[in-house]
């Protein structure tokens, strides 16, 4: 790489809008430094981003377009080894993909999440009266852990046809997939423990099918050539599913709950009418990417930058890595004005990328739209009087330069 001075991405995410500000101070792409001394470039130009994630010279796949993982040298220690060494349609390239991909997007198209809308109507009701019986006498409330949490991940089990007794090991894997500053220990831990309650889960269903996406999974054959989807592939692709079928999500509701208490005058125009609850739900997704950076993807060959509206004099090298920086694109100056950074659910331009752009864009994305919809009005519905239990300072982000979200959401419901 041409850059002998990368910016170290912090591992824990402490600041996730300060090095966000900074990569954008190094221009449109600039070279980082990840977990192990593995380096990418940067991409935080929202225009110059979707072109690069629309680039048929760009790969998601390290088996054929990162010589780093081909050459043996990336260990199943590193921390963020799960989002590369999987095989899914994450990781695939070209016709991969689109196989893959076909697969799963029966289960997320717009009718199918329509269907879903009473479900998760009652499953919120249901949340909301937990909430407010942990919250009597005044106590203060964990909103992430009672509310954001729990209404994703029965969602995504529910589609998936999971034993409630597998969900508190699920959660925790997946939390331990986003912890990029975990030890060694913890991501060999994690790596193998997710693969055993993914195993757990396929025979289970083998052995006894439902109407649910696992068993359609086990059964579903590409519609090219006939050929069973592979067992690796199959397991990868649920872990997929569970992991960003419920982790952005809960970001989701997480950020947008604490915008709207941390800025009331902008709850105020909801209920004013002057703005509505999509307008909350997509202003969130811009200035607090439930994703903030998302590793990663690979030159297929020399890409010289300025072709594609970039900076002159750079030039990603085949095989160099590539950081999608969704939450510094979120609040790019050249796009949003100088008020980008500021959470206003009346700006006119609330164009976002944190579901990511072209063929990989989230097949989840109207799911967590649907349910982040229903969930937080619902909640200022019914506890007009919410409030924050602590400042918004005090509030600690989750352990992740990748995951931009909250530890614990303290409030009182009146």
């Amino acid at each position: 790489m041409e850059d002998p001075c990368p910016l170290v991405i912090d591992p824990t995410g402490r600041d996730i809008h300060g090095e966000a500000a900074r990569i954008r101070e190094r221009g449109p792409v600039t070279l980082v430094e990840l977990p192990d001394g593995v380096r990418a470039w940067a991409v935080s130009a929202p225009e110059l981003l979707k072109r690069l994630l629309t680039d048929p010279r760009v790969s998601r796949d390290p088996r054929r377009h990162w010589p780093r993982w081909m050459n043996g040298e990336i260990s199943p220690q590193w921390p963020l080894f799960t989002w590369v060494a999987v095989r899914n349609m994450f990781t695939a390239y070209g016709g991969e993909h689109r196989r893959l991909r076909d697969l799963v997007s029966k289960a997320f198209t717009a009718r199918r999440t329509a269907m879903l809308q009473p479900r998760v109507e009652e499953i919120t009701k249901t949340l909301l009266d937990d909430v407010e019986e942990a919250g009597r006498r005044g106590r203060a409330v964990d909103l992430r852990e009672r509310f954001c949490y729990p209404l994703p991940i029965q969602v995504i089990s529910e589609l998936l046809g999971l034993p409630e007794e597998q969900g508190a090991e699920l959660r925790a894997v997946v939390d331990g997939t986003f912890h990029t500053s975990a030890s060694p220990e913890e991501v060999t831990d994690i790596y193998a423990r997710f693969y055993a309650a993914l195993g757990e889960l396929v025979a289970l269903k083998r052995r006894s099918p439902g109407d649910d996406l696992t068993s359609a999974l086990i059964a579903a054959r590409d519609d090219e050539d006939g050929t069973r989807l592979s067992e690796q592939e199959l397991l990868d692709t649920l872990m997929l599913i569970i992991s960003a079928g419920h982790e952005t999500t809960v970001n989701l509701i997480d950020n947008a709950i604490h915008l709207l208490l941390a800025h009331p005058a902008q709850l105020a125009h909801v209920r004013a009418g002057s703005a509505s609850w999509d307008d909350v739900i997509e202003e969130a997704l811009r200035v607090e990417a439930p994703v903030a950076s998302l590793p990663l993807r690979y030159a297929v060959q020399d890409l010289t930058v300025s072709e594609i509206g970039g900076p002159d004099g750079v030039v990603i090298r085949e095989g160099e890595a590539i950081l999608a920086a969704y939450a510094a694109a979120g609040r790019h100056p050249d796009k949003y004005g100088e008020s980008a950074a500021a959470f206003d659910v009346t700006r006119g331009d609330k164009e976002h990328l944190a579901f990511g752009y072209g063929v990989h864009f989230c097949l989840g994305a109207p799911l967590g739209r649907l349910e982040a919809r229903i969930a937080v009005p619902a909640l200022f519905d019914r506890f007009p009087g919410l409030r924050l239990a602590v400042t918004s300072g005090e509030l600690e982000p989750v352990d992740s330069f990748i995951s931009n979200g909250h530890r614990s959401l303290p409030v009182h419901l009146s």
